[in-house]
């Protein structure tokens, strides 16, 4: 085994480790674990901000740039996902709406 595999399987186990060792943190302790009031009340705006922060960006930008032509996929794809969980309030329907907009827009237009 060379040196560059022995860093390779080091830095898995490592991460391993640390994957295990974090996660079983809540499990080593005999009382329960409560979080503070204003965590808990954080807790309920972090859906929100993991999309204002990961999926509004995508929608609305291509490379760091806001879109700036109507010809992008994206934007037919977000209306017809939006109008799909109004209309329905399913999030899996809300996907496959602005998916069955978005490839054809993309791959048939190339939009």
């Amino acid at each position: 085994m060379n040196q560059t595999d022995l860093w390779t399987v080091a830095t898995i186990v490592g991460l391993a480790l640390v994957t295990v060792i974090t996660r079983s943190f809540f499990f080593l302790s005999s009382k329960p674990w409560s979080l503070p009031a204003w965590a808990q009340r954080g807790m309920h705006y972090a859906p929100i901000a993991a999309l204002a922060a990961v999926i509004v960006p995508e929608m609305v930008m291509t490379q760091g740039h806001l879109i700036t032509t109507w010809k992008d996929a994206r934007l037919f794809a977000v209306v017809a996902g939006v109008a799909w969980f109004y209309w329905r309030h399913g999030v899996l329907g809300t996907i496959i709406a602005g998916m069955a907009v978005y490839l054809p827009l993309h791959l048939g237009l190339g939009w």
